[in-house]
């Protein structure tokens, strides 16, 4: 049985949680969650790569255990996220490692790589994308767009939305536990919990700007990438996967009769994966 430990630092004045496990000597592989979640997604995968990898899987302040002063008193963006989630990389010694990123993941992450590049050594895509080809239709493209009303954020944040991230594109429902919705939603039902979540969706549309610089980062890096895709995701669609291979041509890509959070009903085939993967890429 691996041991996870739950742990917090501070940083820049702000206590953050984190999940641990693993040899502290192995090659890293930081976990960066997506949207509404938290670490907490990543709870079957940590152990699944422990026994070879120290693994790390930060909150993101807002979310999860981690601190969440409210919308006034901090700005919420993911050029902030970045800054923080970093910064704790950086507090708690990690130097060189692998990213995981799913959904909000991405930008937080691809963030760091692109100005971090000495200090990555591989990067994992789930559902985490970084090309307009990869933006389903309707909402997705709003978003990105920038154009929602309070009312779609609103919605973004409902019951129902959570949990239609969790079921929608999954063949088999009944392969998904309803804790992980209802463990989301109380997180966002907490004070002020839903309104930090929004005003991230709204800062989300900065996200897509910096695409020509993630691409440029992989061009001039060719960073060895792994996408493990769902590919019933109507969020991020399997063109987005398929696209990282124009600027990375090593890429491997793997697309899952799954959906968005994929892992909730593929955990063996994506932790195989990246096994394989990490162990082919990332020397010890």
């Amino acid at each position: 049985m691996v041991a996870v430990y739950h742990r917090f630092a501070t940083v820049a004045g702000r206590r953050l949680f984190y999940r641990e496990a693993g040899p502290a000597d192995a090659p890293t592989i930081v976990l960066l969650h997506g949207f509404p979640t938290s670490s907490h997604m990543y709870r079957h995968l940590i152990p699944a790569l422990a026994d070879r990898y120290h693994v790390v899987a930060p909150d993101y302040l807002g979310a999860g255990a981690s601190d969440a002063p409210p919308v006034g008193e901090f700005a919420y963006t993911f050029d902030a996220l970045a800054e923080l989630t970093l910064g704790l990389l950086d507090e708690i010694g990690l130097d060189r490692f692998a990213l995981y990123i799913q959904d909000f993941g991405a930008p937080v992450g691809l963030r760091i790589a692109a100005g971090n590049p000495e200090r990555v050594t591989a990067i994992v895509t789930q559902n985490g994308n970084a090309y307009v080809d990869g933006l389903g239709a309707g909402l997705p493209q709003r978003l990105a767009a920038g154009t929602l009303t309070e009312e779609d954020l609103r919605g973004m944040v409902s019951l129902e939305a959570t949990k239609a991230q969790y079921l929608d594109g999954v063949p088999d429902p009944a392969l998904v536990s309803p804790d992980v919705w209802v463990h989301d939603q109380a997180l966002l039902d907490r004070p002020g919990g839903a309104e930090i979540q929004m005003a991230l969706l709204a800062d989300y549309h900065h996200n897509i700007g910096l695409y020509p610089k993630f691409h440029e980062y992989f061009r001039t890096s060719q960073v060895p990438l792994l996408a493990v895709w769902g590919g019933n995701d109507g969020i991020f669609i399997a063109d987005g996967a398929r696209a990282y291979a124009r600027d990375l041509p090593d890429a491997e890509i793997h697309l899952l009769d799954s959906g968005h959070f994929a892992l909730e009903t593929h955990l063996d085939a994506i932790a195989g994966y990246v096994r394989g993967f990490l162990g082919r890429v990332v020397t010890p």
